[in-house]
Order: C-alpha cells, then sequence, then structure tokens
C-alpha cells in the first residue's frame, strides 16, 4: 500500500460501494459519487448502501455525494465505477470538472455499443489529458465490501503507472497485480460475461455439469482466440482478468451474468433482471468476430440466443454438430 491519496468513485451501486469501503481500508479518503442525489443522501444517513448491499456496515469516513464537482474537486485518483455503455457520457461530463493530470481507473468490463471499443478507448478519446488503468478480475461486490481476501489486475499503457496505481488500491485483503497488456486485461473482463449467459442458460436449461464445464472450457478457448486477434499477451489471458474471471463468474448465481444466463435457460421473463453487462457485450464480440473472420461460434450462438433467433436446445445440438477436429486447432 501506498500513501493515503484522495479517492473519487464513481457510481454507488454495489462494486461502486465495495471498492469505496476497500479504498477506505487502504486509509484513503473516498467521495462515493451516486447519479440519484437521493440514493446519495439515503447512504449517508443510513449507513450502508441499502439498495445493494444491505448487510454490509459502511465506514464512517466514506463521504456519498450526489454532487459530481464535489466528488471531484480535490480527487487525486478516480475510479469510474459505472455501466460499459454510459461510460462516455460519464467522463464527459466527468471532463471539465477534474484537475489535469489525475488518473482514471475504469472498473467497469465490457465493449461499448455502436462503437465496438474497448472502454480505456473510450475514455481516451474522451479524457486525453488524463492517464487511463483499468481494474479486473475475479471478484464479486459482496466478497470485497466484506473484506474476503481477493486479487485483481490492475492495467495501464506504461508498465510503471500500472505498478503505480496497483499499489495504492492495494488494502487489506485486496491485493493488486500490475500490467501493462490493456487489450488482454479489457477483453477477458469484456468476453467472460458472454460465457458467464452461456454457462449459465446450460445450467438453467438442466443441461448438466458436464455440459456446463464443457461450455465454459470451449468458451474459454474462444476467448484465446478472440484477445490473441487483437494482440493480447496469451499470460494475460492466463491470468486473474481472464481465466481467473471466467472460472469465478460462470458457476455461481452470484454472477449477474451467469444469473441472467439461467432465467434465459429456464425460459424465464427477462424484464427487471439486474444489469448484466454481457448482454451489450454479446452482439458487439459477434460482430467482432464476424468482421475478422475469427471463429467463435460460442459468441455467436450466445448473441442469436439473448435475441430469440436461437433456441437454447437448438444451440446445444449446433454446436455438438460442427464439424470434429483436434482440440487445439
Amino acid at each position: 500500500m501506498s500513501a493515503p491519496r484522495r479517492i473519487a468513485v464513481l457510481g454507488a451501486g454495489a462494486w461502486g460501494t465495495a471498492l469505496a469501503l476497500t479504498m477506505r481500508r487502504a486509509g484513503h479518503p473516498v467521495r462515493l459519487w451516486a447519479r440519484d442525489a437521493g440514493h446519495a443522501a439515503r447512504i449517508a444517513a443510513e449507513g450502508r448502501n441499502a439498495r445493494y448491499l444491505p448487510d454490509v456496515a459502511l465506514d464512517a469516513g466514506l463521504r456519498p455525494t450526489g454532487d459530481l464537482a464535489a466528488a471531484l474537486g480535490d480527487a487525486e485518483t478516480v475510479l469510474a465505477v459505472v455501466p460499459a455503455q454510459t461510460m462516455r457520457a460519464v467522463l464527459g461530463t466527468v471532463r471539465p470538472l477534474l484537475a489535469a493530470g489525475v488518473p482514471v481507473v475504469l472498473c467497469a468490463k465490457g465493449l461499448e455499443r455502436g462503437t465496438g471499443q474497448r472502454l480505456s478507448t473510450v475514455a481516451g478519446e474522451v479524457l486525453p489529458d488524463h492517464p487511463l488503468a483499468v481494474l479486473s478480475g475475479p471478484s464479486f461486490a459482496e466478497d470485497v465490501a466484506r473484506g474476503l481476501p481477493t486479487a485483481v489486475t490492475v492495467a495501464a499503457a506504461d508498465a510503471e503507472d500500472a505498478a503505480r496505481l496497483a499499489a495504492a488500491l492495494t488494502a487489506p485483503r485486496f491485493r493488486c497485480y500490475s500490467s501493462a497488456d490493456l487489450t488482454g486485461v479489457e477483453l477477458g473482463g469484456a468476453l467472460k460475461n458472454v460465457f458467464a449467459i452461456a454457462a449459465g442458460a446450460v445450467a438453467g436449461a438442466g443441461l448438466g455439469a458436464s455440459a456446463q464445464a464443457a461450455m465454459v472450457t470451449r468458451g474459454f478457448v474462444e476467448l484465446r482466440r478472440i484477445a490473441a486477434a487483437f494482440g493480447a499477451a496469451p499470460e494475460t489471458v492466463m491470468g486473474l482478468s481472464g481465466l481467473g474471471d471466467l472460472f469465478l463468474t460462470c458457476g455461481s448465481a452470484q454472477s449477474r451474468n451467469f444469473a441472467y444466463g439461467m432465467a434465459l435457460g429456464r425460459g424465464d421473463a427477462l424484464d427487471g433482471l439486474p444489469l448484466a453487462e454481457g448482454v451489450a457485450t454479446t452482439g458487439v464480440a459477434a460482430g467482432l468476430a464476424r468482421d475478422n473472420a475469427i471463429e467463435a461460434p460460442i459468441v455467436d450462438a450466445v448473441d442469436r440466443l439473448l435475441d430469440g433467433r436461437l433456441t437454447i436446445a437448438a444451440a446445444v445440438d449446433e454446436l455438438l454438430a460442427r464439424p470434429l477436429k483436434h482440440e487445439h486447432a
């Protein structure tokens, strides 16, 4: 851990609240910004985020606010913990309020609809004068909020920037490793959500543990294939933000993406389910695979499953009927 620095956490959902708590445990002064000022006021009054983490008491030194300018006023580091599809708009609002040179750490996992861009590319367009990093890895918000042991990766284009930020964000029972492979860390975090939906759909349809294991394993093959095509290092995909995150999210209903897939596999109504970032990412990932001639049959099947062009039974039959080949081809 490094010297205390003033941190603004943007986004008062479960993950934003968990990270804000973790930064307090590391000794940093923290302001937690909520888009809904009423939500921020309730968090301050109740000493807990009753909407997202009702069973976790908040540190008395954590300062919730609905005033973005107040949250950013003297911030030395910003953690952007808003949904991937709203990241561009939120950072656009942040830009005139943030002092030059303040690093921004992106803590969402996804690819932007419409552009197909990774979030660091989006942020680079909006905040060209700020150092950028990404925090990703196997981490459930409730576990982190409760102080359970967790390890994640902090990636930046510059290895020294990544190392400094990893040291700053490390807290008791929250270990940050550093990486200079932004592409690999971001793609691992985004794509694992797609495969978590697939694994959840298999579980929800009652197709058995063997089918689920096969789906996750072959999904990892596709993750590696797509990441390699965009220049990611193989060791990154094998690390926390790739295999580690895939392992976590593909086997637990704590994962919103896995839970969404389970509902899909059972044929449940999907309206009103908590946000699953993989739903938006799937179509983007399928388009990138098609446009770059990357073989990704599971991504394609999930894309068609989500928009109703394919049933779970037909998807499984289709995947099993693919031409036989060597496992590692």
